[in-house]
């Protein structure tokens, strides 16, 4: 057996036959069952919020090796864009970083440094990997499957990073570039304005970019707005981050509670 054989990125198998990818966010929720209920959803990755919760690296952790063993790709959207997250969620169990903020191409090549084992990045070597379900393979032939399946998903929030999008997408070991809507409108002065045009001509560009490197999109922020991913779907996006395990969560509560109050006595 082969180590390419044994790590395995759905959501990179299903983006090389250009299908879109669908993706749920944890922020809540610090069990394993997630991963399990994730796959039965439907879903094809998971990505686990770092920046914008309290999840603790060990919940982290245990959460991706259920994913790995579910059949859906774990993901990690760090708190900073450092080797010392990156490394430490990726030997884990993540298959890939989405790094937020990143406004240059320089930023984005060193997230890539960081998730990459050289020849490609810098990314240090911690022994036998749940990936790899702890198999034991030749160095070079274990950092080149992983490397492989490994995926760096830098997120645009700001109009500094769409003026530098062509110059992003080009580097080597990006493998798609996520548009955060809510943070970008926020600094353009235009917090919530979803219709906007800007939001248009964000994705336009945006795309036209990754298209002309061969990366791809993915979109994010617009779980309330279906109708609009989709027309960025038709665009070329080829990712929809759906919304946090609290949205849904409340949602169905909301639902059933409204069932309740509307029986009448």
């Amino acid at each position: 057996m082969k180590a390419n054989e044994v790590v395995r990125n759905v959501v990179k198998e299903k983006l090389e036959r250009n299908e879109v990818v669908a993706s749920m966010t944890i922020r809540l929720t610090r069990g394993v069952e997630i991963a399990r209920l994730a796959k039965t959803a439907g879903f094809d990755m998971i990505y686990i919020d770092l920046e914008h919760s309290t999840m603790t690296l060990d919940a982290t952790g245990q959460i991706c090796l259920a994913a790995l063993s579910a059949g859906v790709t774990p993901m990690v959207r760090v708190p900073a864009n450092t080797p010392e997250y990156i490394q430490r969620v990726l030997d884990g169990g993540a298959l890939g970083i989405v790094a937020p903020g990143i406004r240059s191409a320089a930023e984005a090549r060193e997230v890539v440094k960081a998730v990459k084992f050289p020849p490609l990045g810098e990314r240090g070597a911690g022994g036998a990997l749940p990936h790899l379900e702890y198999r034991t393979f030749p160095t070079a032939e274990a950092n080149a499957a992983v490397n492989d399946a490994t995926m760096v998903i830098v997120q645009f929030e700001s109009a500094e990073a769409l003026g530098q999008a062509d110059e992003i997408a080009a580097v080597e070991g990006v493998d798609m570039v996520l548009i955060g809507v809510n943070d970008m409108l926020a600094s353009m002065g235009l917090a919530g304005q979803y219709e906007h045009p800007k939001v248009r001509d964000a994705y336009a560009r945006t795309i036209t970019a990754c298209r002309k490197h061969g990366k791809h999109v993915g979109v994010g922020g617009l779980s309330t707005r279906p109708k609009l991913a989709a027309e960025f779907v038709a665009m070329g996006a080829r990712m929809i981050s759906t919304g946090t395990d609290i949205q849904f969560l409340l949602a169905a509560m909301t639902e059933k509670a409204k069932q309740v109050h509307e029986i009448q006595a």
